[in-house]
């Protein structure tokens, strides 16, 4: 069953792609059939720059677990980081 339901922010950062490196500023996150990952559904994430077209797009397909166990090593490692740090 697909859901169809997408979440779309804007983020900053930079992503590395097969022309190389590009600044990020947005991403997709939505839950669905994979496109590769050999499993019924994937949590899907696109990290992308509009702006420079298709090509500037990192593509990501995760399982359930992992995507949770992705999520809590994120907030593990920001938590872990002084807040001066932080931006």
């Amino acid at each position: 069953m697909c859901t169809y339901l997408t979440e779309k922010i804007k983020i900053s950062g930079s992503g590395k792609g097969a022309a190389g490196w590009f600044r990020l500023s947005g991403a997709s996150v939505y839950f669905d059939h994979p496109v590769h990952a050999m499993v019924e559904h994937t949590l899907n994430i696109d990290f992308r720059n509009e702006g420079q077209g298709p090509s500037a797009r990192v593509a990501v397909e995760l399982t359930a677990a992992s995507a949770r166990e992705l999520v809590r090593a994120i907030e593990a490692a920001l938590a872990s980081a002084p807040p001066e740090l932080q931006q």
